[in-house]
């Protein structure tokens, strides 16, 4: 029988240790650490997430291009694309409204990177994505709606 109490000590440890051999060998930006932001990472709705960045709901931008489905035959892994022409992007965060945890994507981008991201994310159920960009030391947003019609997140 596989003890899977040890199995995740040893996974955890790992990840520990070479975090520590990163921060040691000066891999990981200084600060790193520090960005963490509790509130935002374990939000359950928008509202909450939106109060974990300390705003409001931002203003919609057509400089922010998001890519989704229209239709998720599978919500274990829909793809999302971003690109935004917004000058000064800085970050890009991806949001599912209906997910347990509403943020399933944070990326941050030194100056002069081009905003430009893609990934995959599990859902649900049919949702919104939305998508905040955080350019100029400001906030915007893009939403479009996935229609999931095989739930990918467990409850």
């Amino acid at each position: 029988m596989v003890n899977l109490e040890r199995r995740q000590a040893l996974k955890t440890g790992g990840a520990l240790g070479l975090w520590g051999l990163f921060l040691s060998l000066g891999l990981v930006p200084q600060g790193a650490q520090a960005e963490w932001n509790k509130p935002l990472f374990s939000a359950k709705t928008m509202n909450e997430a939106l109060d974990g960045l300390g705003a409001i709901l931002p203003a919609s931008s057509e400089a922010i291009a998001l890519t989704v489905p229209e239709i998720a035959e599978n919500g274990a892994v829909v793809p999302v694309s971003v690109t935004s022409t917004l000058p000064d992007t800085t970050r890009i965060m991806v949001f599912v409204d209906k997910n347990p945890n509403v943020l399933a994507a944070d990326f941050s981008f030194p100056a002069g990177t081009e905003g430009f991201v893609t990934t995959r994310v599990k859902m649900g159920q049919t949702a919104q994505v939305i998508v905040l960009v955080k350019a100029d030391g400001k906030l915007y947003r893009a939403a479009r709606e996935v229609k999931v019609t095989q739930g990918g997140c467990g409850g």
